[in-house]
């Protein structure tokens, strides 16, 4: 069966993640900004909770662009190490320096993970050259990455991810992700995919009753327990 990764922001996350027995997760926190950095106590509650699949930690000092100043790249690589000690079984990265994978930085992520898994975010669908990037990031030693070809939405752009996964020829495992919903996944994996990637998230009226920032405080996410179980349950049909 195809790989689902579940991207989990929080305790109900984690709990759904145990319940229904996802391939692994990605922790983080603020889905809404694209994913930060969690906090220790977070990863502590995603490895000690009973039932848990591979934890992997999304390790993003802050929203906006993948291109990071010493300072940002040395947090990266600090919380790299910390996630890994608390447990987590993989960290996921990305940097790009003037349109290319930034070499540096992954090559430093990658040293830290000291044999963990490295997967290579969104920021891959940043890079002018994809398929120059596959093969930069296979010399380093990344083992998967995280795409959706270059559009918004993955299912808007399957000949490329099924060239980006032609490209790969099992060197790195591509995992597609990107506004993926049960009715797009079959189209997905017809592209030949290992994996798929998903938040699977619905929206809980919790208002606060005062402007904490610029963010809508009328709701937050959480994750949709029955959506993630339709994708199981696609990819559990798809396997026959």
């Amino acid at each position: 069966m195809v790989a689902f990764e579940l991207a989990v922001q929080d305790a109900q996350g984690l709990a759904v993640a145990a319940r229904l027995g996802v391939s692994r997760i990605e922790l983080c926190s603020a889905l809404p900004l694209g994913g930060v950095t969690p906090s220790l106590g977070f990863v502590e509650a995603a490895v000690g909770t009973p039932g848990m699949p591979p934890v992997h930690v999304l390790v993003r000092p802050r929203p906006g662009g993948f291109e990071y100043d010493p300072a940002e790249a040395a947090t990266i690589v600090a919380d790299v190490r910390h996630v890994l000690r608390a447990g987590a079984a993989g960290v996921v990265v990305g940097g790009v320096r003037a349109g290319e994978i930034d070499g540096d930085l992954t090559e430093r992520v990658v040293e830290a993970a000291a044999g963990a898994e490295v997967t290579f975010h969104r920021a891959f669908d940043t890079v002018q050259d994809p398929y120059a990037g596959i093969d930069a990031l296979v010399n380093l030693g990344v083992r998967r990455i995280l795409t959706s070809a270059g559009a918004a939405q993955v299912a808007d752009a399957l000949p490329a991810l099924a060239g980006l996964v032609t490209a790969a020829a099992g060197r790195i495992e591509v995992m597609a992700g990107g506004g993926i919903h049960p009715g797009v996944v079959e189209k997905i994996v017809a592209t030949g995919v290992p994996s798929v990637h998903a938040s699977a998230k619905r929206v809980v009226r919790d208002a606060v009753g005062v402007a904490l920032g610029t963010a809508d405080s009328s709701g937050r996410e959480t994750t949709d327990e029955d959506e993630a179980a339709r994708i199981i349950e696609v990819l559990r049909t798809l396997a026959g």
